[in-house]
C-alpha cells in the first residue's frame, strides 16, 4: 500500500465498512486518481465547503464532510433494513457513493484550478467542470460502478436533470442535510451561506471556546 492510499484510509476509514473487496479497492484508487491530479495529497486537505467559497466550514476539511453524509446515509440505510426488509437498498454503493460523492473537489477546489479559472473564465469557464462531473469521469476511470458514479455525477443539482437511482437518493439527501445542519448551528463561517439556505433559518450561535 503506498502512503497516499494510506493516508486516504486513515481520512476514511468508514471505506473498511464496504463487504466488497473489489469495491473497497476502487473507492481508494478513486481518491488516490483525483489526488493524484490535484495539489493536495490528502482528501483531509481539501478545503471544507460545499462549492469554493460557499458553506465553507469553520474548521475541517471534506474528510469530516464524506464520512459526516456517509454515516448519515447509512443510518437512513439501517433504519429502513430494520423496519422494512422487503426494502432492497445496497449497502456497499452507499458507502461507496458517500466517501466518493465528492471526489472531484480534488480538481475543483484545487487553489491552481482555481487561479486559472479565475484569471479568464471565457476559456474553459469557471469552473470548466464542477466537481459532479468531474467526480464522475473519476469513478469510472478509477473502476467504479456506474452505481457509484451516478451518484457522484448527480448528488448535486446536476442530478435534478435525470431520475436518480435508489441510492444516489439517499446519498443525495444527506448530503443537503448535512450542509443545512451545519449551517444552522452555526459551523458555517458568516457571509458563506446562498440565500435559499439563509432564507430557511438563522444560525444558532456556537460555544464561544469552539467559535473560529
Amino acid at each position: 500500500m503506498t502512503d497516499m492510499e494510506a493516508g486516504i484510509l486513515e481520512d476514511l476509514p468508514e471505506i473498511e465498512l464496504i463487504s466488497d473487496e473489489g469495491l473497497r479497492t476502487a473507492t481508494i484508487k478513486a481518491w488516490a486518481l483525483a489526488l493524484s491530479k490535484s495539489i493536495f495529497t490528502r482528501v483531509r486537505d481539501i478545503p471544507g465547503e460545499a462549492n469554493p467559497g460557499i458553506m465553507v466550514m469553520r474548521r475541517g476539511g471534506q474528510d469530516i464532510h464524506l464520512r459526516g453524509v456517509t454515516k448519515l446515509a447509512l443510518a437512513s440505510v439501517d433504519y429502513f433494513a430494520e423496519t422494512f426488509p422487503e426494502a432492497v437498498i445496497d449497502r456497499d454503493v452507499i458507502i461507496a457513493g458517500g466517501l466518493c460523492h465528492d471526489v472531484g473537489k480534488a480538481f475543483e477546489c484545487d487553489p491552481v484550478n482555481q487561479a486559472r479559472w479565475k484569471a479568464d473564465a471565457s476559456l474553459v469557464g469557471r469552473p470548466s467542470l464542477r466537481h459532479p462531473v468531474y467526480g464522475a469521469y473519476i469513478c469510472l476511470t478509477a473502476g467504479l460502478p456506474e452505481a457509484v458514479a451516478h451518484i457522484a455525477a448527480c448528488h448535486s443539482p446536476e442530478g435534478d436533470n435525470v431520475k436518480r437511482s435508489l441510492e444516489c437518493i439517499v446519498v443525495h439527501e444527506a448530503d443537503v442535510a448535512w450542509w443545512k445542519i451545519s449551517a444552522a448551528s452555526g459551523l458555517t463561517q458568516d457571509g458563506t451561506i446562498p440565500d435559499h439556505f439563509a432564507k430557511m433559518f438563522e444560525p444558532r450561535n456556537i460555544r464561544s471556546s469552539t467559535a473560529a
